[in-house]
């Protein structure tokens, strides 16, 4: 089975030895994504609401790259880094996925991250 390493021009590159998305038999498997502003290299300002907007558009330049797009996106996960603010925030995760995420709703799940992931 053949893996293809696949990057977005539009963003910055990947700042471990990884690659922003994999292509393995028609699927394709993301790295995590965190709100990084490509122009700087640095995450966004303004919380989760920022931070979950950037990440969709860093998600739709992969999806591009790989001639793709979120209709085509049949399962996503979030790792949030601080969970007490989720039941605050959890109605604009759930409007940033369904804002980006066509109908059906694909399946989606949240978690915590391991601490000092950002």
């Amino acid at each position: 089975m053949n893996k293809t390493a696949i990057t977005s021009p539009e963003l910055a590159p990947p700042v471990g030895p990884f690659s922003q998305a994999i292509e393995v038999g028609g699927f394709l498997y993301f790295s995590g994504q965190v709100g990084q502003d490509p122009a700087t290299g640095k995450v966004v300002e303004g919380g989760i609401v920022a931070e979950t907007e950037r990440v969709f558009r860093n998600l739709a330049a992969v999806l591009k790259a790989a001639g793709k797009s979120f209709d085509n996106v049949a399962r996503a996960g979030v790792y949030l880094t601080n969970m007490s603010g989720l039941r605050r925030d959890e109605w604009h995760l759930r409007k940033a996925f369904q804002s980006a995420l066509s109908r059906p709703h694909n399946d989606r799940g949240g978690r915590a991250a391991p601490w000092g992931l950002r």
